[in-house]
């Protein structure tokens, strides 16, 4: 396989891990903090955290960069859609949710052949929509779920995949860690104007803690997603977000004891087969 591709792939998959953890943590404080509170409190965390990382590596000094429109636009596309996607979660069935947000490797997909240009097989087509499948099955969404907040949620979702194209267009010139920390202030900027119309909730150090430590996962979720988007072919490595629905099994089975049904087994079978056929065949393409 193609290193790019190879790199594509892996940084999608230990996003979607970091991600799922960061999500596993926020579950936890969702219960004493109103969402736009928490998300504030995180989105600094997570921007100062950046801002060491960046001073580390000697990036601020090339700060200029973090005038490029395109970064600003991304971010308030991530900033959007996360604010959407958290409206839609508080109305709607989690599973319907779910199944809605991993919908967007196919989105991702149709905007890389109309914008990008970008060759896609149809096999590859198929395995996207097979691995969907088995999303579909193991979430097992309702149909009393799908209401006006079903449509936010495709809103946010499309944002998303939006924001993963818009990456493409951002030069390579400009480091991933600039474009991670435009990301993490849109957020934080974003969730604080909302956070001014309600009244402050106290944060014991408990939530503290654990929102600490869900800002290190979003961080390096968001950085690696970045890497995951410039590297390869985004028809190839977008289904790797499948990925983030195993992490979620797995981290669901070892907090909270949830266990998979008959139809969700089938579903990551599917998963787990789609996967391994994109690989596959990507292998043997590269062998051509």
């Amino acid at each position: 396989m193609h290193a790019d591709n190879r790199r594509g792939i892996l940084a999608m998959s230990l996003a979607m891990a970091l991600f799922i953890a960061n999500d596993a943590l926020v579950k936890q404080v969702s219960a004493t903090l109103p969402g736009p509170q928490l998300i504030f409190i995180r989105g600094l965390m997570a921007t100062t955290l950046v801002l060491i990382m960046a001073q580390a590596m000697g990036h601020l000094k090339n700060w200029r960069l973090m005038l490029n429109k395109r970064l600003w636009v991304r971010g308030s596309l991530d900033a959007a859609a996360s604010l959407a996607y958290l409206t839609a979660v508080f109305h709607l069935p989690l599973a319907n949710a779910t199944a809605i947000n991993l919908s967007s490797p196919l989105f991702i997909t149709a905007f890389a052949i109309v914008f990008l240009k970008e060759l896609v097989a149809l096999q590859r087509g198929l395995l996207i929509l097979l691995g969907f499948t088995g999303v579909l099955l193991v979430v097992q969404p309702s149909s009393e779920g799908f209401n006006v907040y079903a449509w936010l949620a495709v809103l946010a979702t499309l944002l998303h995949a939006m924001r993963d194209t818009l990456t493409r267009g951002i030069g390579l010139h400009v480091p991933a860690l600039l474009i991670t920390l435009s990301t993490a202030v849109s957020v934080a900027v974003a969730a604080g104007g909302i956070t001014l119309t309600q009244t402050w909730t106290p944060v014991d150090n408990l939530s503290l803690g654990l929102l600490f430590g869900a800002s290190l996962f979003l961080s390096m979720a968001y950085y690696l997603l970045i890497v995951a988007m410039r590297s390869g072919e985004m028809s190839l490595v977008a289904p790797f977000r499948y990925s983030g629905l195993l992490f979620a099994l797995l981290i669901g089975y070892v907090v909270w004891g949830d266990v998979p049904n008959l139809l969700g087994w089938a579903g990551i079978f599917l998963l787990a087969i789609s996967g391994l056929l994109i690989l596959r065949s990507e292998r043997f393409k590269s062998l051509d």
